[in-house]
């Protein structure tokens, strides 16, 4: 069958057709000396590029990381192919045969009338078809190393609250959140650096309970608010420069005030 043009299977093969040609003899140096190791970081930056562009909310832009986020995937699968490994066809049958499993309330007999149940059994699946053999495996085990500290604490405490290691209810883990903003004022009234590391640890940590307890992404959460930090540093300093100033050359209660400013713009009010 002849793939329309300007379709997306069409522009799917000129894509790999461009990787192949850049890991060619005549293709790019720098491309061909690459290995999976070298690609690893790379992905995980488009990956937050992604991120950052969907937080954003321009279109164009969540449209260009994607592209970026995917030609480093099949710049990868490229590598595997080369060396003998699966291709790129063995990645996409494999993630829809996973996908297919995972959906057994739309691709087979399971009900699942809402968005709690279909997430029950999607971790059931998990545990049932994705780690057979694995009955001695730690909870914690199969979360990516590679996730942010925030995102793992969330995943990992989410799965110890699913065999009834948790807090019973939200009051608890404010009580926890209080507790812990204790020890941390004891430590450093102490001025012991040990123990305000720990106790910092111990607050950040209850707060990521409190996060998921709330229904809120911990990371997405910190993410947004680091936003809406710079975007509103980042009028102070326009502003400063315009009087011929930096926040260098400025107090304290010059840039609270730009500050305030700055939150009562809606413009800056996101990243």
């Amino acid at each position: 069958m002849k793939v329309p043009a300007g379709s997306a299977e069409e522009k799917f093969r000129e894509l790999l057709d461009l990787i192949a040609r850049l890991r060619s003899r005549e293709g790019c140096p720098w491309d061909r000396s690459r290995t999976q190791a070298d690609m690893a970081g790379y992905l995980i930056e488009e990956a937050y590029e992604v991120l950052e562009a969907i937080d954003g909310g321009a279109s164009s832009a969540v449209m260009e990381e994607l592209g970026d986020l995917l030609f480093q995937i099949l710049f990868i699968a490229r590598m595997s192919e080369e060396a003998g490994g699966f291709d790129i066809a063995a990645v996409l049958g494999a993630i829809t045969q996973k996908m297919i499993r995972r959906h057994p309330h739309v691709f087979g007999d399971t009900r699942a009338d809402n968005v709690d149940a279909v997430r029950t059994n999607w971790e059931q699946i998990k545990k049932e078809q994705e780690h057979k053999g694995a009955d001695k495996a730690s909870l914690c085990d199969g979360v990516p190393r590679s996730l942010s500290t925030l995102a793992k604490a969330q995943r990992i405490t989410a799965r110890a609250s699913e065999v009834g290691f948790d807090w019973s209810d939200t009051g608890e883990v404010l009580k926890k959140v209080d507790e812990e903003i204790a020890e941390f004022r004891n430590a450093l009234e102490k001025g012991d650096r040990k123990a305000m590391g720990e106790e910092a640890g111990d607050l950040l940590f209850t707060l990521v309970n409190l996060c998921r307890f709330a229904g809120v992404d911990a990371e997405a959460a910190l993410r947004t608010s680091l936003g809406r930090f710079i975007s509103r540093f980042g009028y102070i300093e326009r502003k400063l420069a315009a009087e011929g100033k930096s926040p260098a050359d400025s107090t304290l209660a010059e840039m609270d005030l730009l500050w305030n400013e700055a939150k009562m713009k809606p413009t800056e009010r996101t990243p």
